[in-house]
């Protein structure tokens, strides 16, 4: 961070070059202090949310470097994500601050997203990073990582950000590798023709094809193109490298190049909160990707990693230690299928994995029932 605001590629000779880099909104959450409609709820705990920025900071809490772009309010929310974002060790220094627009916010019940009493309250419109263009965006800093992760909710935020989506997902010599995870969000996209957006699957669908790493939820993919399985969505996105298709609480498929496919199922996990779980599979597989792992391994640090996420109350849980996660994920087939997660599984797991006999006992506590 500069005396005057962010740094960019100007102020160093040579932009560091890491692990990951996210572009994407982040947004403070206000979770509800008890469950209830969010007329009922007498007060909210401050939080932190953003797809991107919440798989860059799993990806720092397992041992990447990872950097975090995007722009916020020259506000107290601004100072807020900065901060809390930055303490899992992403680097935020690319930042922008906006001293005309503010940090957006939203609020949000205490139910699975997928149920019906689910409510969320965006306070998003004009914020600071919905105004991101390729014009106030370093493009070099962006495309300074071995991966560069992004979502389809930054290309619905703003006809400005869907330019910049459209530039970072275009072919070009020496990219890195271009991750990119749908999540169709269809309110985020009403009136997205007025705007000059285009539909929203059929912009979802293009920036798919060209990214080098897709992942999408089968639900997505049937609700925004009307596909019904894994085959028809590889039928439907030929282009990416690879392409992983979630079929929630059932496995996860993936497709390689020329024809290769690998489904891997996912864990018996005790859920507390329905929440974060896609995120932190995207970190999970993301992380084996960089370490070269086979795709099956891949997949299982996702559903470890999502499994994580899944038996804490927030959106943010730390990631299994990389050993334990390496044990677990190295299991025959059907160890891998007895295996039952629960709340602090990580936590206990963690305290003595560092040897062989911790990481003995760990694998039977998770286990148990």
């Amino acid at each position: 961070m500069t005396a005057t605001g962010p740094r960019t590629a100007l102020d160093v000779d040579v932009v560091e070059t890491v692990d990951v880099v996210a572009l994407g909104e982040s947004m403070v959450t206000f979770l509800p202090s008890r469950p209830g409609p969010l007329a009922d709820v007498p007060s909210f705990e401050r939080a932190i949310g953003g797809a991107e920025s919440n798989t860059a900071c799993v990806l720092a809490a397992a041992g990447h470097s990872a950097r975090w772009i995007s722009a916020v309010g020259r506000d107290g929310f601004g100072d807020h994500l900065l901060r809390a974002i930055g303490a899992y060790g992403v680097d935020v220094s690319y930042v922008r601050r906006d001293p005309h627009r503010p940090t957006g916010v939203y609020f949000r019940t205490a139910g699975d997203r997928a149920s019906d009493a689910h409510e969320v309250a965006y306070y998003r419109a004009g914020s600071a990073a919905s105004a991101m263009t390729t014009a106030d965006v370093d493009l070099e800093t962006v495309r300074a990582g071995r991966v560069l992760h992004l979502s389809g909710i930054t290309a619905a935020l703003s006809p400005g950000c869907l330019e910049l989506m459209r530039e970072l997902t275009a072919p070009r010599p020496g990219r890195p590798l271009v991750s990119f995870d749908v999540n169709h969000r269809p309110g985020l996209w009403r009136d997205s023709d007025a705007h000059g957006r285009g539909s929203g699957p059929e912009v979802l669908l293009e920036l798919a094809r060209g990214a080098d790493l897709v992942l999408v939820g089968d639900d997505e993919a049937r609700e925004a193109w009307g596909l019904r399985d894994a085959a028809a969505v590889r039928e439907a996105l030929p282009e990416p490298e690879i392409l992983v298709v979630k079929h929630g609480s059932h496995g996860a498929t993936a497709y390689g190049p020329h024809g290769a496919e690998t489904f891997v199922p996912s864990l018996a996990v005790d859920v507390v909160a329905a929440v974060g779980a896609g995120d932190a599979f995207a970190a999970g597989f993301l992380s084996a990707t960089l370490r070269a792992l086979p795709v099956r391994d891949r997949l299982r640090h996702g559903h470890l990693t999502a499994a994580a996420a899944l038996t804490v109350p927030g959106d943010l849980a730390a990631p299994p230690a990389r050993d334990l996660a390496d044990r677990l994920a190295a299991l025959d087939d059907t160890a891998w299928g007895k295996l039952r997660l629960g709340p602090g599984w990580t936590e206990t797991a963690t305290a003595d994995a560092h040897t062989d006999a911790g990481a003995d006992r760990a694998e039977e506590e998770v286990r148990t029932p």
